[in-house]
């Protein structure tokens, strides 16, 4: 199994950095549009806005969940849909590969692009705007892989809900948009009207941003965001798991 898991993980991970829409959402849109932020906000603390801290140290963690968020809504849904699209997925049963051994191959492509992406924005947020280190690392890093498994569900889940690579890239970018400027990594959450903090509030890369910023800025874990995660690993996890052992 374990072999199994790293020799599949090995080969995903080279078709990963192959797909370039999904190396740009993951690496290379991010620092730009931090930059951007940077250049317009700067880091001065506001007590009215950013909930008191500076911009860019209160964007920084936010578009690190935005990376994570990339990988499970464009990367894995367009990954899964070629498959079954061009009878990978066939082929695969046919050769007895178990559904749980590329699951955990994708989930761990997933977490060394979410790492690759983290450390590409905190690189350029320290060096270039002197952010400070996250308070808590094991928090930071608790709340990024729960948040890998929750938008692994959802990637898979959507993977095997469309037809075709294109729709899926179509359904995946246009949800991408859509949470990244309501759930915190576009305009200031206080400047949001009250029902686009209730459409926020109903999207899982919210949950995963106030997962991510409380421990990086000493607020500790945050228990209700990691049980609606959680909530979510379940939900969508039960829903994709058998749907893609059946279209496999």
């Amino acid at each position: 199994m374990i072999r199994a898991v790293r020799s599949v993980s090995w080969i995903e991970l080279k078709l990963f950095l192959r797909e370039p829409v999904t190396v740009i959402f993951t690496l290379a849109l991010p620092p730009l549009v931090l930059f951007v932020l940077a250049q317009v906000f700067g880091n001065t603390p506001d007590p009215s806005v950013y909930e008191g801290v500076g911009p860019i140290t209160f964007y920084t963690p936010a578009y690190i969940a935005l990376v994570v968020a990339s990988l499970g809504l464009i990367g894995l849904p367009v990954h899964l849909a070629s498959y079954r699209e061009r009878g990978v997925l066939r082929r695969l049963r046919a050769a007895r590969l178990p559904v749980r051994v590329l699951l955990a191959s994708q989930l761990f492509v997933m977490l060394v692009g979410a790492v690759a992406g983290a450390v590409v924005l905190l690189a350029m947020a320290r060096v270039r705007y002197d952010v400070t280190w996250p308070e808590s690392w094991a928090g930071v890093g608790f709340a990024l892989v729960l948040g890998v498994v929750a938008f692994g569900a959802l990637g898979v889940l959507i993977g095997v809900a469309v037809r075709t690579a294109r729709a899926a890239q179509g359904i995946g970018v246009l949800l991408w948009f859509l949470m990244m400027m309501v759930s915190g990594s576009g305009p200031p959450p206080e400047v949001l009207g009250g029902a686009l903090r209730g459409i926020a509030t109903a999207l899982p890369l919210r949950h995963l941003v106030v997962a991510v910023q409380d421990p990086w800025l000493g607020r500790g874990v945050n228990w209700a965001e990691t049980a609606v995660l959680l909530a979510i690993v379940a939900v969508a996890g039960g829903l994709a798991v058998p749907a893609l052992r059946q279209r496999a």
